[in-house]
């Protein structure tokens, strides 16, 4: 049997030692680069993977970080955008725990992510460059502006940490040959790790197995393209027996073929098989027809490649608009994919046609190029973007490559070497310049979306982002501007015209803003009959029903039409779970609890995780007269959340609520837990106050509500309860300047002025103050029964019995059936007839005394609500005054604070009989008296 003999060229691999001053050059450079970035913010993409991100919060189980994708959300939500690289954000969270939401430590990591990347890729180039060559394309891949947004923008970290471990899966791999072309298995495992942890970095990183495979065929073995049809000849002509070597190389492609299938796999079941929904906008080729798809698609790569050679107009955004379409075979734009393909076919003829080193460096730089490209070429499947800088970090590593071995092919021409050197001179502090110019731009929202325009003015996404920039500075009028030039720039735009909606209303103008709204609803893709409709709308535009409806909800005779809108999204999406959560509160509103419990329940079945979905079904509970199940389900939501303020503080208000005594010591460890979280909040002072008058803790009572009223001067329940607090234990005199204090700020309080005349009048022995508290009572409420009552004991006391007795008569009018007017209005006509028959008002009986407080102690609670527009939970319910006082609060936020009043306990009840039987057992005594006399 004839045997196969090939004459193949196998190089030994280099394996350079790298010197500490190529380190510390290479450092240095990306330091001078990209220092200016730890000064940037969290912009763009970094507001949902950083800012709104809950796994980087410690409270979040760390299992969440491998059950949801990149931003936060389920993987397996449709909304996901399948984005799964659970150690990327890990480092995120490692970010917040030391260093919380400063984002300079965020950037100042990427600096060095970066720094790491330039060195190890130094030691991926000595494998096929010289020494300088190598350090020369390192030095180019360290400065290029294309790299600023994988580098200074945060989310680009991916890009980082999967370039780390791609790189080293490679050196790792080319470890795998030992002598006579046998197999090391160690490094090849090791490569097949490093693999696995750059994809759950980002998913490009299984790309590197591509390329392994050039190196193994191409580099290791040394193969050529007519070798290799050699050997393809042979065995399907099935002569002879491949040579051991071949066969080893075969054993080793085979097992990195088998666990990249393993990846992909794992990878599939991870997304549960679905692809992210891109709409139209994101990625207007994606949904174009042929051939209109693969032309645009096709001129992307000479576009990226452009972008390469030439980084002067960097966009952090190219969707929408910003590449028009190519439409027609005869656009101008197709020459340049068809001399781009030309470039590509020549460079790969030579490299695979001719054996020697220059044609492995062309091959192996062709290879880091185009494999990690792959994915985000949108040629195998769409992806949620036309172009994308930091997409481009790894293939830059190709190119440079490529850079590097060319000038060093015109260096060595001798008359070219100068040149060639001045050339590099210019091209890397040309690099340089730019990319620190460019770190710039990505210092706030409002710079870099202002850079996006001065490049694609035809991109209405940026028009939008620049005015949200500007609507989060408060800027309305301005970024109203903005938001109609994208409605133009992109007719069809939904979102903007959302956007349009969303500024008329907070500029007040609901008429235009629901115009916008209705306009923005007349855009939605239409109801097709047997087409499922979830899949052909972004979750996102269904927002417009929630804004329109949240707008006209604030008609109260259009509630009806609100609901309208809220059963009309859910009926287009039946897991749109904001829908359910903003009915639930309107049908609240409604006064239909029922319907809203249900509705909240509906929505808890497609996010059981959610703590404000368990917090606003609490809610309902408490309008349902439940607190059992209400302070189940805020315990829930504390479950999910440790931290989350609202169910906190209603939670503990709840178990003050009750009367229980031994539900107290939790109370006050969540109102402390609350305070700590909110120290600006003087609802959570003010309760823990509350709390120890429960307890008789006067002390430490008297001090939570000084702290109430330091942190929220004029706190009118915290000024109140603490008067209240000096009058019952004896301390009347320290009421009464606490009692000033509020009525300067809250001069028509009548349980204050109550309180301030009794003390005046039963303490002080000031009649003239106490009759001006009681009269001014009269001028707020002349039919409050209390302050009349007060004064005409005034009257008695000044001993004009006869107006006394004209003002308890018309006292009793207001009140026939309270039995202590009945009593005092004879014991003032007894007087008179006393007095009438010769008797002396001086010998008379002691005065009667004025009504005594008979409300309680006056208590004032919030409850309090998490409220938005589009997302989160929303406002519940609405408080209502009762009889007893209420708090204000003057914290102003997206999460408003309602108030609510504070039911009375049992004992509390109890307490407040007691008084009354006093007071009354003492109006009998002073009638005993007087009836003696």
């Amino acid at each position: 049997m004839a045997r196969l003999t090939l004459e193949v060229s196998r190089q030994p691999v280099r394996m350079a030692e790298l010197s500490w001053k190529e380190v510390v050059l290479l450092t240095a450079v990306v330091t001078v680069c990209y220092w200016n970035s730890t000064h940037c913010g969290f912009v763009f993409d970094d507001v949902s993977a950083i800012l709104d991100n809950k796994d980087l919060h410690p409270s979040t189980p760390l299992k969440n970080l491998f059950h949801n994708d990149f931003w936060g959300t389920p993987m397996n939500e449709e909304r996901s955008h399948k984005s799964y690289r659970p150690l990327t954000v890990l480092t995120f969270r490692l970010n917040y725990l030391f260093s919380e939401l400063n984002s300079a430590f965020y950037h100042l990591l990427n600096l060095v992510l970066h720094a790491v990347v330039c060195i190890i890729y130094l030691k991926v180039c000595q494998l096929f460059l010289d020494r300088k060559s190598s350090l020369i394309a390192s030095l180019l891949f360290a400065v290029h502006p294309i790299h600023t947004e994988a580098v200074t923008g945060v989310v680009g970290r991916a890009e980082l940490l999967s370039s780390i471990f791609f790189l080293a899966a490679f050196l790792s791999y080319t470890k795998s040959k030992g002598p006579n072309n046998s197999i090391v298995w160690t490094p090849i495992v090791v490569t097949v790790i490093l693999v696995a942890v750059a994809t759950l970095c980002k998913e490009q990183g299984i790309t590197v197995i591509g390329i392994c495979f050039v190196y193994e065929i191409f580099v290791a073995q040394g193969f050529t393209l007519p070798i290799l049809g050699e050997i393809v000849v042979h065995l399907v002509r099935g002569k002879g027996n491949l040579p051991s070597w071949v066969l080893q190389t075969l054993i080793k492609l085979i097992f990195l073929m088998l666990s990249t299938l393993l990846l992909v796999i794992v990878r599939v079941q991870v997304i549960q098989s679905q692809l992210p929904i891109f709409t139209r906008f994101d990625n207007p080729a994606a949904v174009s027809p042929s051939p209109v798809r693969q032309l645009t698609f096709n001129y992307l790569l000479p576009l990226n490649g452009w972008l390469l050679l030439n980084p002067s107009e960097l966009c952090c955004d190219w969707t929408m608009g910003t590449v028009p379409l190519v439409e027609s075979f005869f656009d101008i734009r197709n020459l340049a994919t068809v001399i781009f393909y030309c470039l590509m076919v020549l460079l790969i003829h030579y490299s695979l046609r001719y054996p020697g080193e220059s044609s492995q460096v062309v091959i192996m730089a062709l290879s880091f190029m185009v494999l990690p490209f792959i994915p985000a070429s949108n040629l195998f499947f769409p992806v949620g973007f036309v172009v994308a800088e930091r997409v481009l970090y790894v293939p830059s590593m190709g190119f440079c490559l490529l850079v590097a071995h060319g000038w060093k092919k015109i260096a060595e021409t001798w008359n070219l070497k100068k040149l060639s050197w001045i050339g590099l001179t210019i091209l890397l502090v040309a690099h340089t310049s730019k990319t620190i110019y460019r770190n710039w731009d990505w210092e706030s929202e409002y710079t870099l979306f202002m850079s996006g325009l001065k490049v694609n003015k035809n991109n209405a996404k940026l028009w939008n982002n620049v005015g949200h920039a500007l609507e989060n500075e408060h800027n309305y009028g301005k970024a109203l501007k903005f938001f109609i030039q994208a409605t133009r720039v992109q007719p069809d735009d939904i979102g903007a015209h959302m956007n349009v909606g969303r500024t008329y209303k907070n500029l007040n103008k609901t008429k235009e803003a629901e115009d916008a709204y209705m306009l923005a609803k007349s855009l939605m893709p239409q109801v097709i009959p047997g087409k499922k409709y979830a899949a052909r709308v972004a979750p996102n535009h269904l927002n417009v029903y929630i804004n329109l409806a949240n707008l006209i909800r604030g008609n109260e005779s259009r509630l009806e039409e609100a609901d309208q809108l809220y059963r009309q999204a859910i009926s287009m999406r039946p897991d749109f779970k904001q829908a359910y959560i903003n009915r639930g509160e309107l049908l609240l509103k409604m006064d239909r609890p029922l319907e809203a419990r249900d509705a909240y329940i509906r929505a808890l079945e497609l996010d059981k995780t959610n703590a404000d979905l368990w917090y606003n079904l609490a809610i309902v509970y408490i309008e349902l007269k439940d607190p059992t199940e209400a302070l189940k389900h805020f315990n829930q939501a504390l479950e999910i959340s440790s931290n989350h303020k609202l169910a906190l503080f209603n939670s503990g208000l709840l178990m003050q609520e009750s009367g229980e005594a031994s539900l107290r010591p939790e109370a006050k460890k969540r109102f402390l837990s609350y305070v700590e979280m909110e120290p600006e909040d003087a609802n959570g002072y003010f309760n823990l106050g509350m709390l120890a008058m429960d307890n008789k803790e006067n002390v430490e009572a008297e001090s939570w509500m000084k702290k109430s009223i330091q942190v929220q001067p004029g706190f009118r329940s915290a000024l109140f309860n603490l008067a209240l607090l000096y009058s019952q234990t004896g301390m009347e005199m320290q009421a009464l300047p606490v009692l000033e204090d509020l009525l300067h700020h809250h001069p028509d309080h009548i349980k204050g002025l109550i309180l301030k005349g009794d003390i005046l009048m039963n303490k002080k022995k000031d009649i003239k103050g106490a009759k001006k508290c009681f009269e001014r009572i009269l001028e707020i409420d002349p039919s409050n029964v209390q302050g009349k009552h007060n004064l005409c004991v005034v009257y008695f006391e000044e001993k004009d019995l006869m107006r006394a007795e004209a003002c308890l008569s018309e006292t009793l009018a207001l009140a026939p059936d309270e039995e202590y007017i009945h009593r005092h209005l004879s014991i003032v006509r007894n007087k008179i007839a006393a007095q009438g028959s010769g008797g002396s008002l001086e010998q008379s009986a002691p005065a009667i005394s004025p009504a005594k407080r008979v409300g309680g102690e006056a208590s004032t609670e919030s409850r309090k609500e998490h409220s938005s527009e589009q997302r989160q939970v929303s406002k519940i319910g609405d408080a209502s005054e009762g009889d007893t006082e209420f708090s204000s609060n003057s914290k102003q936020s997206q999460n408003s604070l309602n108030k609510r009043t504070k039911k009375k306990s049992n004992k509390e009840i109890k307490e407040i009989e007691k008084k009354r039987a006093a007071a009354l057992k003492r109006l009998e005594e002073i009638e005993r008296i007087l009836n003696v006399e």
